[in-house]
């Protein structure tokens, strides 16, 4: 027990000195928002379309988990879990005037987070805080939030309880999540798929691959109701090689290189990305589902 925590004390520590020296490279080339965009799929897209499709991928997750706006239904305390610098927290508070709470493992993201929100700081606050362990009472939110942390987590069910915990009765909790492709009973991963991932988390702390159908499960197991899911990685998978391009030129370049050795090695695995977007290894998912009153 005591080796287990350690172990995870351990990659908390990784994680955060991660995106400690990661995150200055990908605001400068990217902006607040450090997601996926959202594509249609087939149709040529420029570097400066990137952007946009972030935000457009927050309104597609929202519109996909039937999140209203109307004053009475609209959430009014949301959690941002795994906030970055806070680009969605600010788009989810702006856009019905919430309350958000963003929490992450890194200080300098919470820094930049609070440097960015000048103006919007009666609705926004940042802290450090683990995912795992959030330091919020029971059933506080209208809206639970993670886009893209899940990956991290060293015990998925843990994660998904905490989620639940923290989520108001009614409450709709949102994920949205790198996965492996679903397997049949008489299927599994193949050597070189698993080396694939396993470089894959090497190079960016992540943490056990699971397949959609798997955090599906977890969420029944917490009889979470309304429980959707649906493959976005047609829509996904652009954004990969417009990160690439972007490292590519000359500002992103040099980002790179003062961001130090931990980002340099999450930047040189995503070929590999890529290439597991194009043979149906890496999978997106959005989920979506709702806390029983």
């Amino acid at each position: 027990m005591m080796a287990a925590a350690e172990s995870e004390a351990a990659l908390r520590k990784k994680i955060a000195e991660f995106y400690d020296q990661h995150t200055s490279s990908w605001e400068g080339s990217w902006g607040d928002h450090m997601h996926h965009g959202f594509y249609d799929p087939g149709v040529p897209v420029s570097l400066s379309d990137h952007r946009f499709a972030q935000i457009r991928m927050v309104e597609a997750v929202l519109a996909f988990a039937g999140v209203q706006d109307d004053d009475e239904k609209k959430p009014k305390r949301i959690v941002d879990v795994g906030c970055g610098v806070g680009g969605s927290s600010r788009y989810l508070a702006r856009k019905y005037g919430a309350n958000c709470h963003g929490i992450t493992l890194s200080p300098l993201e919470v820094q930049k987070a609070q440097a960015l929100s000048e103006g919007l700081a009666h609705k926004v606050f940042f802290q450090v805080a683990d995912a795992m362990d959030q330091p919020f009472p029971d059933g506080h939110f209208n809206l639970v939030w993670c886009m893209e942390s899940v990956d991290h987590m060293p015990d998925k069910m843990k994660f998904f309880s905490e989620l639940a915990r923290v989520a108001a009765p009614g409450a709709t909790i949102i994920i949205t999540t790198w996965c492996h492709r679903e397997l049949s009973p008489s299927d599994s991963l193949r050597p070189e798929e698993k080396d694939m991932l396993k470089r894959i988390s090497d190079a960016n702390y992540l943490h056990g691959w699971s397949s959609a159908n798997d955090f599906v499960k977890l969420a029944q197991s917490l009889s979470l109701e309304d429980i959707k899911c649906a493959d976005w990685s047609a829509n996904a998978a652009p954004f990969w090689k417009a990160v690439i391009q972007s490292y590519l030129t000359f500002k992103g370049f040099i980002a790179l290189l003062r961001s130090g050795w931990k980002a340099i090695k999450g930047a040189l695995v995503m070929p590999l990305i890529v290439e597991g977007y194009d043979k149906g290894l890496i999978k997106f998912a959005v989920i979506s589902c709702r806390k029983p009153k």
